[in-house]
């Protein structure tokens, strides 16, 4: 009589190549459901990682380029879908100091040359990518009947300037002393803006501006032209700032303004063509 033990013992193993054959087969499917989740995803033998977030690229610009480049930038991100780019506008010096003091950023648009050769040692590759005009900005209607530089020097007449550090300032001196005409100004504001919106309150009379500010203000003020043998053209440059960390991005936008459409645009807020 065979005992209980010996006729066991077949039977356990029989058992366990079953479980185990059972086992493989469950990892065989799982491992088939894995292969198909794989090939059902984007990119070759493994599994697609997620989209890459875009980059941004901070970019220090004039305050008479506000407008202009809000609509640029919205312009360039969206065929640009890896980048956005975030603006800063203050006065080109206030930027400028910005840059020597270190501050983050990838690029920057002074509204004059000079500026922008003051920070040589800081940017490469300045280039030229519009130009701007002066106008006198007054109240709606006119309501001292300026006609003219000479009528900002007249004692009845509140005019305020940019300062002279302020490339609008300077402009704006250069032009008074064209037209042999001296002006003590209210103020002296830090941007074009600012002059703008003094104007604008009705805290003065008058003020000397580009003529992109007047039209971005639209009805809000009025424009007296500055004849062109006394005007004097403003010229943007745009450079990369040497310690910028997204120097291709940065080219590329600075490339970017000088292509057609980012000249239209440009355009369509009263700046010339570079």
């Amino acid at each position: 009589m065979r005992s209980l033990r010996t006729a066991a013992a077949p039977i356990a193993a029989a058992a366990a190549a079953t479980l185990l054959l059972a086992a493989c087969g469950s990892d065989d499917k799982n491992d088939a459901k894995k292969d198909a989740a794989t090939s059902a995803a984007p990119g070759t033998g493994s599994q697609a990682p997620a989209d890459k977030p875009a980059s941004t690229i901070t970019v220090l610009a004039a305050a008479s380029l506000t407008a202009a480049f809000n609509d640029a930038g919205a312009a360039y991100t969206k065929n640009h879908k890896d980048q956005n780019v975030k603006f800063s506008f203050a006065g080109s010096q206030e930027l400028a100091a910005q840059v020597k003091q270190g501050a983050p950023a990838d690029l920057i648009a002074t509204a004059d040359t000079k500026t922008m050769d003051g920070l040589a040692a800081q940017v490469v590759n300045p280039q030229v990518f519009a130009k701007n005009r002066l106008a006198i900005v007054v109240a709606p209607g006119n309501p001292k009947k300026i006609n003219g530089l000479a009528d900002l020097a007249k004692s009845d007449v509140t005019t305020v300037l940019a300062g002279p550090t302020v490339p609008v300032g300077r402009y704006a001196r250069d032009a008074l002393t064209k037209a042999g005409v001296e002006v003590k100004p209210k103020s002296e504001e830090t941007d074009v803006k600012a002059v703008l919106t003094r104007v604008r309150m009705g805290e003065a009379d008058a003020g000397i501006v580009y003529t992109t500010d007047i039209k971005s203000a639209g009805d809000a003020v009025a424009s007296v032209d500055i004849p062109d043998n006394v005007n004097v053209v403003a010229t943007y440059p745009v450079a990369v700032i040497k310690d910028s960390k997204q120097t291709d991005a940065a080219n590329a936008f600075a490339a970017w303004l000088l292509t057609p459409e980012a000249q239209d645009i440009l355009k369509k807020y009263g700046f010339a063509s570079k």
